[in-house]
């Protein structure tokens, strides 16, 4: 079946626009219905898994229903972390317990700001939005009040045989600091579609930990994360994804007004034939921004794991100071690994580096564990844990009891 008859058919099955997001809807299943989904002449969807983008698509859509409930089991929550559950048959902004210093937006506020920063990130034919607009119901949208120094955490569940979108809009007043913990979960024959905004006033210092873990056969997810910074603020985002058989990440991070620091760290994880992918785009507009971006990656089996990285720095960004690399394992001979930092600069004051590495456990490592006594299997689970340590070491504690570390080892020993 064509592609333009399974967007039809999926923007078909939808119910009528209605709610908050109203007119969102409509504006997402319209453009869909005239450009529909993306092909291979796409540059940004090139390498995708079209067969597995399509069946995207053929999932039913939960909007308000009551009788799928997710089986989900998480872990006790931590002490001092606030847990926020998204359940996709209910009104996330109704009965939920929000700690002191974190309020829903009103109207006003919401209107005010709803799909601002994706929309100024500037992505030609935004198929991962417009897919999230056409059929998001629901929307949470929170304020960090200021001088906030707390720690909260949003999970997001499946449900079987069924596909959830979800929109969040935060908005984290001036001298605020945030330590946000957001776990995706994939269930058996299900699909995910995220649309994330996060406003950071200035001298706001947010610390963002997202843990995708697809866990079941014939999980996928599209999520867009779109942030945007003011000046003085501090964004580190470290995030995993593994276990889906299709997942796309989007992180888009705009540095508004300059003098703000960014840290992105990133891992995904393939076995099997699962396909990963992680679209980044930062672009300062101001001058004496910071980056420092790491992506890894690790494909073993007959899975396939993509990173583009893009970083423009027009001519107003002076002073910038950004470093993107690109580091990967391949450990299959019948796994691929596609990868392509790329930098557009025009300002001609600034210090900007990018690099990409391909390559395999060391030979020589593994020798040296081996000669001292260690078997086969736990010196390459200390090899990987050693690789994935860039990343899962900035993870809050509270973050091991969703057991990600073994399920990666587990995921490559297969």
């Amino acid at each position: 079946m064509k592609s333009s008859t399974i967007c039809q058919d999926w923007l078909e099955s939808l119910p009528p626009t209605e709610g908050d997001l109203k007119n969102e809807q409509s504006i997402g299943r319209e453009f869909l219905l005239e450009k529909g989904m993306p092909s291979k002449k796409d540059e940004a969807w090139r390498l995708s898994n079209f067969t597995k983008l399509n069946s995207f698509l053929s999932l039913p859509t939960i909007i308000g229903s009551e009788d799928n409930q997710s089986k989900s089991i998480f872990p006790e929550k931590d002490e001092n972390r606030e847990r926020i559950i998204i359940n996709p048959n209910k009104n996330p902004i109704l009965n939920i317990n929000l700690p002191n210093g974190i309020e829903k937006l009103n109207n006003r506020e919401i209107e005010d700001n709803l799909g601002k920063i994706v929309k100024s990130t500037n992505v030609r034919n935004d198929i991962s939005v417009y897919l999230n607009q056409a059929s998001s119901a629901k929307l949470l949208a929170l304020k960090v009040k200021r001088n906030f120094n707390q720690s909260l955490e949003i999970v997001i569940p499946s449900i079987e045989g069924k596909s959830i979108s979800t929109r969040i809009f935060l908005l984290i007043e001036e001298g605020a600091k945030l330590d946000l913990l957001q776990i995706f979960t994939g269930n058996n024959n299900s699909t995910q579609n995220h649309l994330i905004e996060i406003k950071l006033e200035p001298k706001v210092e947010l610390t963002h930990g997202l843990i995708s873990l697809g866990e079941e056969k014939e999980s996928s997810s599209i999520c867009t994360l779109a942030v945007e910074q003011s000046e003085k603020s501090k964004y580190s985002l470290h995030s995993i994804h593994q276990g889906w058989d299709y997942a796309r990440f989007e992180p888009r991070i705009i540095q508004s007004k300059g003098e703000a620091s960014t840290i992105i760290k990133g891992l995904q994880v393939t076995k099997s034939k699962e396909q990963i992918a992680t679209h980044s785009l930062i672009r300062f507009e101001g001058p004496n921004g910071k980056l420092d971006q790491l992506q890894k990656a690790v494909a073993t089996e007959y899975s396939h794991c993509i990173f583009n990285g893009s970083i423009a720095v027009p001519q107003k960004a002076q002073k910038t100071e950004a470093a993107q690399l690109s580091r990967n394992l391949l450990l299959s001979k019948r796994a691929k690994i596609d990868t392509k930092p790329e930098l557009e600069i025009v300002a001609d004051d600034v210090r900007c580096t990018h690099g990409a590495t391909v390559s395999q456990l060391q030979d020589e490592e593994l020798f040296y564990l081996l000669s001292r006594g260690i078997d086969n299997k736990h010196a390459n689970s200390l090899l990987l844990k050693g690789y994935y340590d860039e990343v899962i070491s900035h993870f809050p504690k509270s973050a091991g009891k969703w057991n990600f570390i073994e399920k990666l080892i587990q995921d490559v020993k297969k």
